[in-house]
């Protein structure tokens, strides 16, 4: 039986699926689609045995603001993570994927990887599985493998692979690829026939593509090669080294290596396929009714259509009506509302938000944390009320403030909460304050989560008033949580 090393590449930060989807929580780690998010999606279609292929644990290449999450969402799913490397700073899928490979290609030259993006829909996975094990024969040939989707529209957001005709064994050979074309020449291609969407997903072996890279981008070798070897290890993590990773270029692995290779094969892909790359395309993927809504809970529909309405707040109810051709997205602290046709166009309106220093631009209200998660409900001028959950058995840091008092309030499962020299337990309905100055921590000895209210009060309420002194996560002086 072969085997694959799934790569996931999980570093993105969309601003397409605003308000859902943004810079601290982008829309890999939401559930769009379904009751899990499309990072769980990916791992799961991409672990097990299917189609006489072994997938070993996933190799996931992430920043270090989202390594957390990454293992928590595994966790979730019962997924086993293999390393996790985590980039310095975003340069691009090129140096993602080469990183990848010469970490995978240090234990097993022969290795084959299977590079996918966290954020794509493919319900059907035993029909994706069907198409790796395809692509497995070719890439054992020493070909890079590309996957195309079969377009059922004249799509103009994304490059097409133009074959030329020549199939072996469910693998096609590329004539060339074709950049975002306008709408005739789309519409052109799909009337044609022989031209795919490029997926974004690659097969191939790690001495394979190290090759590539060697001919096509030789620049890029070693940066990323000494990134890797003088990489440090962080509470299971492989922290890259970034001086190295900061000479490398910001490069895609498309422009990279595949537009100048030249041993290239694609693996047509037949069944459901989505980028999600914008409220459109998730308006196409949600179940509708017979007037072509897609709505969730917390919404009321009334004489609309073909649109998209989503309350993503239980205290939020969104009424639509007699809309039609709209998409709709309420939060506790945005709402978009725009016409379907101008979905590509929200992130001009994150570009605005940015501009006006909004906070919504780009952070979440949920602020996700190595322990859990909280989010502010009421914000003044010298006070602050959150909500804070924490995992069973996690703690936040040994800490201090100098402009703020804090007090609790329990009001799910118990609190271990340590003030100066008092270590107490605080169980639901008990409160304890935290005066200015004192040194506190937080902690849940429990097996459930716990929840708290916290009030703030004090000159200065910002999450950098910190000193931190003891940290099982880590992180360092001024960091957040």
């Amino acid at each position: 039986m072969n085997s694959v090393t799934p790569v996931i590449l999980c570093g993105g930060s969309g601003t397409r699926l605003w308000p859902l989807s943004r810079k601290s929580y982008p829309k890999q780690f939401v559930p769009l689609v379904g009751g899990s998010t499309l990072f769980q999606q990916t791992a799961k279609r991409l672990s097990g045995v299917g189609d006489g292929i072994a997938y070993d644990k996933p190799m996931v290449v992430t920043n270090s603001d989202f390594r957390f999450i990454v293992v928590e969402q595994l966790s979730e799913m019962g997924v086993d993570p293999g390393p996790v490397l985590i980039e310095p700073s975003a340069r691009n899928t090129a140096p993602a994927v080469l990183a990848a490979a010469m970490h995978l290609y240090a234990t097993n030259p022969d290795a084959i990887m299977l590079v996918a993006p966290s954020d794509h829909m493919m319900p059907d996975s035993d029909a994706f599985r069907s198409a790796v094990a395809k692509g497995v024969k070719a890439a054992e040939k020493g070909k890079l493998v590309l996957f195309g989707i079969r377009p059922d529209r004249p799509e103009t957001g994304y490059g097409y692979l133009e074959l030329n005709g020549q199939t072996e064994d469910g693998v096609t050979s590329l004539k060339c690829f074709v950049e975002k074309p306008d709408a005739e020449n789309a519409q052109r291609m799909v009337d044609a026939g022989g031209f795919l969407w490029n997926a974004g997903i690659f097969l191939f072996r790690a001495a394979d593509i190290i090759a590539a890279f060697n001919e096509h981008a030789p620049n890029l070798i070693a940066p990323v090669e000494k990134a890797v070897a003088d990489a440090v290890p962080d509470l299971g993590f492989l922290r890259l080294a970034p001086e190295a990773w900061e000479q490398a270029e910001d490069v895609s692995i498309d422009y990279a290596i595949m537009e100048k290779a030249s041993d290239l094969a694609v693996v047509p892909y037949d069944a459901l396929w989505s980028d999600l790359g914008g409220w459109d395309a998730v308006w196409r993927a949600m179940d509708r009714n017979d007037d072509g809504v897609a709505i969730t809970d917390g919404v009321t529909a009334i004489d609309c259509k073909n649109s998209v309405l989503r309350s993503e707040s239980p205290q939020v109810e969104l009424v639509g009506i007699g809309v039609e051709d709209i998409v709709a997205v309420a939060m506790n602290d945005a709402v978009l509302v725009a016409h379907k046709d101008r979905a590509q166009d929200v992130k001009k309106a994150v570009s605005e938000l940015k501009k006006k220093s909004a906070l919504q631009a780009e952070a979440f209200p949920k602020d996700h944390r190595p322990w859990g998660w909280f989010e502010s409900l009421v914000v003044g001028s010298r006070f602050q009320v959150k909500r804070i959950q924490v995992h069973p058995g996690a703690s936040l840091s040994l800490q201090s403030h100098f402009h703020r008092s804090e007090h609790w309030i329990v009001v799910e499962g118990t609190a271990k909460v340590t003030v100066d020299d008092e270590v107490r337990l605080v169980t639901e309905n008990e409160s304890i304050y935290v005066p200015l100055g004192s040194v506190h921590r937080m902690e849940n000895p429990g097996k459930v989560p716990m929840v708290l209210i916290e009030v703030q009060t004090g000159s200065y309420v910002g999450e950098d008033d910190i000193v931190r002194y003891d940290d099982v996560y880590s992180r360092g002086q001024g960091a957040k949580g």
